[in-house]
């Protein structure tokens, strides 16, 4: 009797809930704004263009620093639908660079929960800069987010990536205000048909706080390239200014831009910091972004049907990681970097090339991890690229720099690539099938099978 009076309890709450929702239709700034701390309700929004100067003009920026109002739009109500189809809120950076936030501040700010966020466009314009902050927060509980459009830009130096530094670390040369996408700290979030344009030094989409339950299908994040040979032709700048001094060291030991890469704009496509429990991306897709996905925790990750394209490194992951049937290509850099244990990993290698360095096309280290390489049928790779079995990625994961070997032990790997293998001495008690040749194998009890 008890369970059903419970049951019927949370049933009573539930369809009072949904009587009392309000269904309201808006077309203004200020209106949205109203209803962003109501809870309850279902608003539709006007489509159009909405400046966001018109509603918070730049002369209005020292009132809010003065009271640290530092978010535009903070959603702090819950169990809302917001139908923003076809709405677009047109940042101009100058207002930031007027704000002046403290470092990691947030432009909009999620903090109600079980909220339904659907078809907004936030796009950012002019030459301001953000002191390190980011466009959108989520950071309520079970909120969900479809079809949300981010057009980002606003960071200085842009032009670089990270080839002077990403921050705070004090081997930096030219010090960076960074402007990022879409930072979640929400537990039990979701992203469906997500879009981020990167042209800003900043990650794409990423995770913190130890958030739990994160969900990404068919979402999408796209950055902008350079090769540093167009980096080093500049004869003025910030970097010319610096000698092209880097902050990690090329092959040869030298800290400079070393011609013949290419260097991604932003940072990573999609990122996680710290532990970030029950993460799943399906159907996801990185474009020229740093790295694709770098996923490097300590807890279980899955991706299945993910993407990348012309990034610096397109997979790097952690201890437990599970991917499945995903894709990528060595057009600019690694296609993975194996850091962790006990992955289960199946990874298609697209066979597009350019004429950029690239030195390796996986390296795997950690105990006990399953990897699958295979290419498209049909399809294979012309130009020659080792796998290093018993190594690490380079330093920061910089193309530049060089490799170093690592502990890697009872590995089992297929590669059905044709690309040679080359294994490191710290590499012990590993199955390998190959149809490819292994041109170097300083391991101990290595058993290899041509196929």
């Amino acid at each position: 009797m008890k369970i059903i009076r419970n049951f019927l309890t949370v049933l009573l709450i539930t369809i009072v809930g949904i009587v009392k929702a309000e269904e309201v239709n808006i077309s203004s700034l200020s209106e949205l704004v109203r209803y962003a701390s109501k809870s309850g309700n279902v608003v539709t929004m006007s489509p159009g263009v909405y400046p966001l100067t018109e509603y918070l003009p730049v002369d209005s920026m020292r009132v809010r620093s003065n009271r640290k109002e530092y978010q535009y739009i903070t959603f702090s109500g819950s169990n809302n639908t917001f139908n923003l189809d076809g709405v677009e809120l047109v940042i101009d950076t100058k207002l930031r660079t007027a704000l002046k936030p403290p470092i990691h501040s947030d432009e909009f700010l999620m903090t109600g929960s079980d909220n339904v966020f659907k078809g907004l466009t936030l796009r950012c314009i002019g030459k301001g800069y953000s002191l390190g902050g980011t466009v959108l927060q989520v950071a309520g509980r079970g909120n969900t987010l479809k079809d949300i459009t981010l057009h980002v830009a606003g960071a200085f130096p842009y032009g670089y990536g990270d080839l002077f530094g990403k921050g705070k670390a004090k081997e930096t040369v030219i010090k960076h205000y960074k402007h990022s996408g879409l930072l979640v700290t929400g537990s039990d979030t979701k992203l469906y048909d997500c879009k981020i344009y990167n042209l800003s030094f900043g990650h794409c989409f990423f995770i913190q706080k130890k958030a739990e339950n994160i969900y990404f299908e068919n979402c999408y994040a796209e950055g902008a390239i350079r090769s540093t040979d167009d980096i080093l032709a500049e004869t003025s700048g910030p970097a010319f200014d610096v000698n092209f001094r880097t902050w990690t060291q090329n092959r040869e030991g030298k800290y400079v831009v070393t011609p013949g890469y290419m260097k991604s704009l932003c940072e990573d496509g999609f990122r996680i910091y710290g532990p970030i429990k029950n993460l799943h991306f399906k159907n996801c897709t990185a474009k020229n972004t740093r790295a694709g996905f770098e996923l490097r925790s300590n807890t279980r990750v899955i991706l299945e049907n993910c993407t990348t394209i012309g990034t610096e490194r397109a997979y790097w992951i952690g201890d437990d990681a599970i991917v499945k049937n995903c894709k990528g290509d060595a057009n600019y850099g690694p296609l993975m970097f194996v850091e962790g244990s006990n992955v289960d990993v199946e990874l298609i290698l697209d066979p597009a090339e350019s004429d950029r360095i690239v030195h390796a096309l996986i390296t795997i280290q950690g105990e006990n991890n399953k990897v699958v390489l295979k290419s498209p049928k049909g399809e294979k790779r012309t130009k020659e690229l080792p796998i290093l079995i018993g190594y690490t990625h380079p330093m920061h994961g910089e193309s530049m720099s060089p490799y170093d070997e690592g502990e890697t032990v009872g590995l089992k790997f297929m590669n059905k690539t044709g690309m040679p293998i080359k294994i490191g001495r710290k590499a012990s008690n590993c199955e390998i099938i190959t149809n490819g040749v292994v041109i170097e194998n300083k391991g101990e009890q290595i058993k290899i099978k041509q196929k």
